[in-house]
């Protein structure tokens, strides 16, 4: 097993020979290169996504492609190719890893392409932008979706959108990176962040939600990105009826929780057992179980409806 927490995976040897595209052609892996010159290498200058393959089909890709676009537009980025193109890439390069079925994760990434020197200004950008997509065997481990997760309130916290807008899905993430380092130095999987007045907003690469007398609360969302699978859940779980909460609240409601849980593209929903130190519960809640439930049911409905290019 690799990794921790929510990205705890799988691993395959197939991902030693694996396919990578790079601006439309295929490469080894070891021989998948962008320059020392590119904008996301030496700024973080870009933004990406990450998708499953559920049934043959990449879950909630009309969402996914929605949120790049929306991301690229938001910092003056031309993508260079159509949403068309884009969807075409995905699929070939899939395909010729021979990933037709479920099992697969992808890394969509966007930069602004390679600068003629080392400088922040776009204007010395001299190329289209770079497009590289990984595509690999990587499932989530299997006990992911009943493990408790350890979380950890961190001291980084999520910033106002004047300084660095958290919505965006950037490549500069090492606020969320000195989260995680600091999680995991406490023994934690995830750590939770703050917003700057206090109330919780989200972990360091997933999204946090509690359920609270039969209700399911998260945050306002105004310090957290604007996540597919955390938009997904809220969605489903109002068509069945529950309660959603898009609200402040403080680590005095997480403790007091009858239940916890993360979201995200690569595990789903994930449920939280521990807060600090604080026990939720020691094993998967019914709100959990239902939402996972739900959850799973609306990616098959998704990728059945779903044509291939």
């Amino acid at each position: 097993m690799e990794g921790q927490g929510t990205h705890s995976y799988l691993p395959d040897p197939r991902n030693a020979e694996i396919l990578i595209d790079v601006n439309g052609t295929h490469f080894p892996r070891d021989e998948a290169r962008v320059s020392v010159f590119d904008s996301g290498f030496m700024l973080g200058d870009g933004v990406w996504e990450g998708l499953r393959l559920h049934g043959g089909r990449l879950a909630f890709l009309d969402r996914h492609l929605d949120r790049l676009w929306r991301g690229a537009k938001a910092i003056a980025m031309d993508i260079g190719v159509t949403r068309e193109e884009m969807e075409r890439r995905l699929y070939a390069v899939l395909d010729a890893n021979g990933m037709t079925d479920d099992g697969a994760h992808v890394r969509l990434m966007v930069t602004r392409g390679v600068r003629s020197t080392p400088y922040q200004d776009p204007r010395v950008v001299v190329t289209p932008a770079t497009v590289v997509i990984i595509p690999e065997w990587k499932q989530p481990s299997p006990e992911t979706a009943t493990r408790m997760l350890k979380l950890f309130t961190v001291h980084v916290r999520r910033g106002y959108p004047d300084v660095q807008d958290p919505m965006l899905n950037s490549h500069s993430k090492l606020n969320c990176i000195t989260a995680c380092i600091q999680a995991t130095e406490a023994g934690a999987d995830e750590g939770l962040m703050l917003d700057p007045h206090g109330f919780v907003a989200t972990c360091n690469s997933t999204h946090f939600f509690i359920v609270k007398e039969g209700e399911v609360w998260t945050s306002s969302g105004d310090y957290c990105l604007d996540g597919i699978t955390r938009g997904m859940v809220i969605e489903i779980a109002r068509e069945a009826g529950i309660t959603v909460r898009e609200r402040n609240f403080s680590l005095t409601h997480v403790y007091g929780a009858d239940e916890a849980f993360t979201t995200g593209t690569f595990a789903g929903v994930a449920p939280v057992g521990s807060v600090d130190g604080r026990v939720l519960g020691t094993e998967r809640g019914p709100m959990v179980e239902r939402l996972q439930q739900l959850y799973l049911k609306r990616i098959a409905e998704d990728a059945a409806g779903r044509a291939r290019p």
